[in-house]
């Protein structure tokens, strides 16, 4: 997602290079690259660098050993550090959208509202022929989280263009496997937890998190295991439900899971879901042939929002 208020004037890279998502995870950070070819994307770079805590040095080695120059960057926020808000649209001009929404979601945060940096994502229920009211989601993040994000990559050196968010990210992943007309739900997991989303055409509709780790989905204690399963059932299960009620208009084709093989959570949803259930192959979506290593299916969770990052198109940017 763009950040206009803050990010609009940074937008000065090669764009023959393609997109460079620099994200930061728990444990290191993960550097994905992507351009279109046509309209199949090519994956030419997802690496992950190690790290105990990521600074402006640690980013600029990163910068310099894997001799990324002259590409477009991104980074995605980490789950705590934005809120996604499902609001009704208000009855307001384009031009006066985000103030008028500033004052709906202010009582949400956890800071001031004029602390807060502010976006907005439309739900195009009308475009599909549904009655309900027309909803968007609002992305609110704290401005010092912002300012400290620029800092510590203009430090080390990089022309950042865009701030993203997973949910986006993940709605970029999602349209590559999209049947026009048709919903998919992508369920993809990591270390901040799981992530559902429901797209349709390329516009996301629904986002919902999980707070069950990918860890905890490899838990070697059945017990444990079976119970975690038993609850991304459940909430996969009311996400759906929910998104029968408000769009019942788009059809649901199919859920796509990221997790490991081994996991065994493909074959559960996909004996109690009565939808079809599949493992998400990235190789169906997008040419990786280059990048061997998301071949491993564990890797390809953790690197799945990254790699969504880079696969961004200027004509979905807001």
């Amino acid at each position: 997602m763009r950040w206009p208020q803050i990010l609009s004037f940074l937008n000065r890279s090669n764009r023959d290079a393609g997109w460079v998502s620099v994200s930061l995870g728990n444990k290191g950070v993960y550097v994905a690259q992507a351009k279109y070819v046509g309209v199949r994307p090519q994956v030419t770079r997802c690496a992950f660098y190690p790290a105990e805590e990521v600074t402006s040095a640690t980013l600029e080695k990163i910068r310099k050993d894997a001799q990324l120059e002259g590409g477009r960057y991104t980074t995605v926020l980490a789950s705590n550090e934005y809120q996604l808000l499902m609001v009704e649209a208000p009855s307001v001009p384009v031009d006066e959208l985000k103030t008028a929404i500033r004052w709906k979601i202010k009582d949400s945060l956890n800071y001031h509202i004029d602390d807060a940096t502010i976006d907005v994502l439309q739900i195009p229920s009308n475009k599909y022929g549904g009655d309900r009211p027309q909803s968007l989601y609002a992305v609110a993040a704290s401005n010092e989280t912002i300012r400290k994000r620029i800092a510590l990559f203009e430090k080390a050196k990089f022309d950042l263009a865009v701030i993203d968010i997973a949910e986006m990210a993940q709605r970029n992943i999602a349209s590559l496997y999209e049947t026009e007309g048709r919903g998919l739900a992508l369920l993809a997991f990591d270390d901040e937890g799981g992530l559902l989303t429901i797209t349709c055409d390329g516009e996301l509709f629904l986002a919902r998190r999980i707070d069950i780790t990918l860890g905890q989905l490899q838990d070697a204690d059945e017990s444990l295991h079976q119970q975690y399963q038993d609850r991304v059932e459940l909430e996969v299960q009311r996400s759906l439900d929910y998104f029968d009620r408000q769009f019942n208009h788009i059809p649901m084709e199919r859920l796509l899971v990221s997790v490991p093989a081994e996991s065994g959570l493909v074959k559960k949803l996909e004996d109690n879901l009565g939808l079809a259930v599949e493992a998400l192959d990235l190789a169906q979506g997008m040419d990786i042939i280059g990048v061997p290593e998301l071949a491993d299916s564990e890797f390809a969770c953790y690197a799945l929002h990254a790699l969504g990052s880079a696969l961004r198109l200027e004509k979905k940017a807001l």
